[in-house]
């Protein structure tokens, strides 16, 4: 087997390129990044234009030879796929996503009339044509080796389609789509969306690069189709060959992308990663370092006067902090980690700086999903009260889930979750941080069920960790008080109902609670994580238990007692967020709706690639 990296490059419509005159422009920006160029690269190009247009052969599809993962397995390589593309997106650097702009699928559809849409609409209704084009795809390759794949236009639809049959040797080192029309829902080809509901086994990242002028991307991404991927914006300036592959190849960040895939050998050194600890972290100092290296993110955006004070205070609570894990674990026997203990801060030295945390690496996304929501919806500096721009807030929390190996997105969508969790409950206010500060009103919760909300938490922490953590934290404090919102997002049970419906917990605690558990479930939405299916139950039980606790009180209250109102307050809550449940079909035994499918008319059978012919893709 040649150890020379493979390139597989799949055009869009039109005539195939057959010069290959994307060629020279990604060769000079591969060297321009710093990267050998192509000519120790082996490429493979098929043209496949004629069989767009119309075959007589019958052939059946290529057989599918990757096989779904399931179980642990399924969870091991989304974790590592997760690291892998948390490091493509390093490489790449910050980025704006975008969203597009209004009407981008409407505009696809103009073009249906289009000379080459006949050539994209073959390959999407006619399953003879696309097994063809798999067929000729698959024949030009090698039987083994590192490839990455590059698919532009319908060639990324095609991309995407022929992964899971690629031949069983052949590694996918890194997956690049420019100009794709993947996020339309017309080219969702023999459902492909749910096909590739998870990276296949043999991928190791994809990276999605779009142009918001380029009309046959819907002016738009694709990871609100396939939410485990990079989507990064490029600009260019506006023209005929806008949506070309020329175009796309010559910019910078693609080149660094494809080098990355072809030279970077991150297959293998992403592999095994190094979390620079002795021994492992358990839940509270995961929650603690997490915690930590954000605050030390947060003041690197920060200027000025805002900046020195915000890093003096984080000083005095890394310090405390620190110290307060040391003690507890020389309480309870268990060594000091060494990712803490280099943490240590000299207090009586003001001139001591306090040591910047590593990297945490360690948790999958549906692991961090709590830690990261509390994270945000707390006052990490806490007793100290330093008020942050959203702005920076978000941009540490993108920054510490790219080098969690968890991706920009994450990071920017545990702030979108807050906002739409806000909405919903209509809780004014414009910084859902402030408000969603739990800190005493949890630990009230936990006090009025004397320990049962904590003891009813489900999930690897398990309610002794918890419990016994607390008891060396206590509730308050940035450990204490982390520890206690993410239990109580995550917890299941009547414990929490109870503590809910008690009149000893206000309405705007309540509302909290509400708020970082509708976050949780808005967020795994966003990321296409299962959910936690008890969450459903809780705001079911603490419904209940509230309606009887107002049956109770209001026999024998006046109507405009303050506690009636409490309580009223807390239903409402409590109706709103079940109502979101039961819209987005996340009750029990119900499916979420696609919603952008069940908006576009047929009308707009619209395939982008039409566009493919019209804006690009001359084979000059």
């Amino acid at each position: 087997m040649s150890d020379r990296p493979i390139l597989l490059f799949l055009h869009g419509v039109g005539g195939g390129d057959w010069e290959n005159t994307w060629r020279a422009p990604l060769a000079t920006s591969l060297l321009e990044a710093g990267y050998p160029g192509l000519d120790g690269v082996r490429v493979f190009a098929p043209k496949y234009a004629n069989a767009l247009k119309g075959v007589d052969d019958d052939d059946p599809l290529p057989k599918l030879t990757v096989k779904a993962l399931s179980g642990e397995a399924a969870k091991r390589h989304r974790r590592d796929f997760e690291r892998r593309t948390g490091a493509v997106e390093m490489r790449l650097g910050r980025h704006d996503p975008g969203n597009g702009w209004f009407g981008g699928g409407a505009i696809v559809g103009l073009a249906a009339g289009a000379p080459g849409f006949g050539q994209a609409n073959n390959y999407l209704t006619s399953r003879r044509i696309r097994a063809q084009v798999l067929k000729r795809v698959l024949g030009r390759l090698p039987a083994s080796g590192r490839i990455v794949v590059v698919g532009h236009s319908l060639g990324s639809v095609i991309a995407a389609d022929v992964l899971r049959r690629l031949p069983p040797g052949l590694e996918v080192t890194g997956l690049v789509t420019i100009g794709s029309p993947l996020g339309h829902p017309s080219f969702n080809v023999d459902k492909l969306r749910d096909t590739l509901g998870g990276p296949p086994s043999n991928l190791a990242w994809w990276v999605n690069f779009w142009n918001a002028l380029d009309p046959v991307t819907s002016a738009k991404g694709v990871s609100a189709v396939f939410p485990w991927m990079i989507d990064h914006r490029v600009q260019a300036p506006p023209g005929p060959a806008v949506h070309s592959a020329r175009t796309y190849l010559s910019q910078p960040a693609v080149a660094q992308a494809i080098g990355f895939g072809l030279f970077g050998s991150q297959s293998k050194e992403l592999a095994t990663v190094d979390t620079g600890i002795d021994i492992p972290l358990d839940y509270a100092e995961t929650v603690a370092l997490l915690a930590l290296r954000y605050a030390h993110l947060t003041s690197a955006h920060l200027e000025g006067d805002k900046q020195e004070r915000y890093a003096g205070a984080l000083r005095h609570v890394q310090g405390s902090t620190v110290e307060l894990i040391r003690k507890r674990n020389a309480d309870a026997g268990r060594p000091m980690p060494s990712a803490l203990a280099r943490l240590d801060v000299d207090l009586s030295d003001l001139e001591a700086p306090a040591p910047v945390p590593g990297e945490v690496t360690h948790l999958s996304k549906d692991e961090a999903i709590v830690p990261l929501i509390s994270i945000a919806a707390a006052n990490v500096l806490r007793p100290f009260e330093i008020e942050v721009p959203k702005r920076e807030r978000r941009l540490a929390m993108e920054a510490l889930t790219v080098e969690m190996g968890l991706g920009r997105q994450i990071g920017t969508d545990v702030f979108v979750a807050g906002e739409r969790a806000r909405d919903v409950l209509k809780i004014g206010g414009t910084n859902w941080i402030k408000w969603l500060a739990l800190g005493l009103g949890a630990a009230a919760v936990v006090a009025a069920t004397g320990g049962l909300a904590l003891m009813a938490a489900p999930g690897a922490v398990g309610a002794a960790a918890v419990t016994s953590a607390l008891a060396a934290f206590g509730p308050g404090g940035m450990i204490g008080g982390l520890l206690t919102a993410g239990t109580l997002v995550s917890a299941g049970g009547g414990g929490i109902a109870i503590g809910l419906a008690s009149p000893g917990t206000s309405a705007e605690t309540v509302e909290a609670v509400i708020a970082t558990q509708l976050s949780s479930v808005i967020l795994r939405q966003l990321q296409g994580i299962d959910q936690d299916p008890t969450t459903w139950d809780v705001l079911a039980e603490t419904g209940i238990e509230v309606r009887r606790e107002l049956s109770r009180l209001r026999a024998y209250s006046d109507d405009s007692a303050p506690i009636l109102r409490e309580l009223k307050r807390k239903l409402d809550a409590i109706d709103r967020a079940l109502g979101y449940l039961h819209e987005h079909g996340l009750g029990p035994g119900e499916e979420e709706v696609d919603r952008d499918d069940a908006e576009l008319v047929d009308a707009e059978l619209v395939d982008a690639e039409l566009v493919d012919a019209v804006v690009v893709d001359d084979p000059r």
